[in-house]
């Protein structure tokens, strides 16, 4: 299975783009850079990277536990970026650190270690990212 996604930006001030996606009911979104270079009104890129990141794991884990049939109470994720600069003092995400809080029934609980042993093989843009991806530039 293959499948391409689509994502517009357009820039609409300064440094803020709107983003639009390729699904109709889907809302466009404002992006922005941080302080001083932006206005910080919207993410920024290593904040959509977190969100991504941890939406997708959240959303693995979450169709694991669905799909083993443990009743999930509640599930909080936080993710941190950790972007340093690199040996040519430009800004880079260094690591990603990935925090999941999660809640199920306590009869539920004897079952979670195999979910928790193999729900981020199924995250697409976690693995994606642990591998590299290769990007192609036209301007």
């Amino acid at each position: 299975m293959s499948e391409t996604v689509i994502t517009k930006l357009k820039l609409f001030q300064g440094y803020r783009f709107k983003l639009e996606f390729d699904v109709e009911d889907i809302p466009s979104l404002l992006v922005d850079e941080m302080k001083p270079i932006g206005d910080g009104s919207g993410p920024n890129p290593p904040q959509l990277l977190s969100a991504a990141v941890g939406q997708c794991l959240s959303s693995s884990l979450i169709y694991c536990l669905n799909k083993a049939r443990i009743k999930i109470e509640d599930i909080e994720t936080t993710v941190k970026d950790n972007v340093t600069k690199n040996e040519e003092g430009r800004l880079r995400v260094k690591n990603i650190d990935v925090q999941i809080h999660l809640e199920v029934d306590n009869q539920d609980k004897a079952r979670v270690p195999r979910c928790l042993k193999i729900f981020e093989n199924y995250c697409t843009v976690t693995q994606s990212v642990r591998k590299g991806i290769e990007v192609h530039v036209k301007v």
